[in-house]
């Protein structure tokens, strides 16, 4: 498998499954028992330094510490360099979240995904998530601050991937390597990991579909790099392309799994 078709196996951002349906929860839309099964999928995930515990602990059993949180308490933040937006200030969960590229904030409480490999005594590789817990001051800024609702992220979104294919085909970079093809018509395919729970809006539902997609897409562009950029010059014209859009990409992600719920 090259590591292109690889990368397209990739789930969605693991904390924006959480923050859907972690806030679904919170407004009584999805039983407690479905919670971490749903955020989880196929994967093992636990949660170090969760508030009341003393080791690693499912995340099924750390779930509790956010029970008194409403939906609007808990929101997803993809930062990056130069794009801090949602997070709370500098400090130690800052620094690990625009390290990882995504986060948790749930008022007091920071979460950020850890994946680590693991290799069995049979040697079968296998992976486990380890959510790590950061505390946060009750008094730090909503992570919801300057972040765009989702008619805004949508408008945005299109405006963002229009110019990029503008951008790319007067570049003369928009030729995907064959193995590349192979990985995109995946992407296109039905996937249960692109839902929301209930509670979101028909245009979230929309927004979250076409920004998990074009988050994958621009993944796999970083790993593979299109026929036509054979030169560092032509290379950095085509990141400069695509960047615009992999920022519209994170605001829209935020943008549908932070939206308001109805019921």
């Amino acid at each position: 498998m090259s590591p292109a078709t690889g990368a397209a196996t990739l789930a969605p951002r693991r904390s924006s499954r959480f923050v859907a349906w972690v806030r679904a929860w919170r407004a009584g839309l999805v039983p407690y028992d479905e919670v971490a099964d749903e955020v989880a999928g196929d994967e093992e995930h636990l949660v170090a330094d969760a508030p009341g515990t003393w080791t690693d602990v499912p995340l099924r059993e750390a779930l509790p510490a956010l029970s008194k949180l409403s939906p609007d308490d808990i929101r997803l933040v993809l930062p990056a360099p130069g794009d801090p937006r949602g997070l709370p200030g500098p400090g130690p969960f800052a620094g690990a979240a625009l390290e990882a590229g995504e986060a948790v904030v749930a008022r007091g409480l920071g979460l950020i995904p850890e994946v680590r490999n693991h290799t069995s005594g049979s040697g079968v590789s296998f992976e486990t998530v380890l959510w790590r817990v950061y505390p946060l001051p009750e008094s730090a800024p909503a992570a919801s601050a300057n972040q765009p609702g989702a008619a805004e992220a949508e408008a945005a979104l299109s405006v963002a991937l229009a110019e990029a294919t503008a951008a790319l085909t007067r570049l003369d970079v928009a030729q995907w390597r064959p193995e590349l093809a192979g990985a995109l018509a995946a992407l296109r395919r039905p996937d249960s990991g692109t839902d929301l729970p209930p509670g979101f809006d028909p245009r979230s539902r929309r927004l979250f579909a076409r920004a998990s997609v074009l988050d994958r897409v621009l993944a796999l562009a970083e790993t593979a790099a299109p026929g036509g950029a054979v030169n560092g010059y032509e290379a950095q014209q085509r990141d400069a392309a695509l960047r615009p859009l992999t920022t519209a990409c994170r605001q829209a992600l935020a943008a549908a799994c932070n939206a308001p719920l109805s019921g």
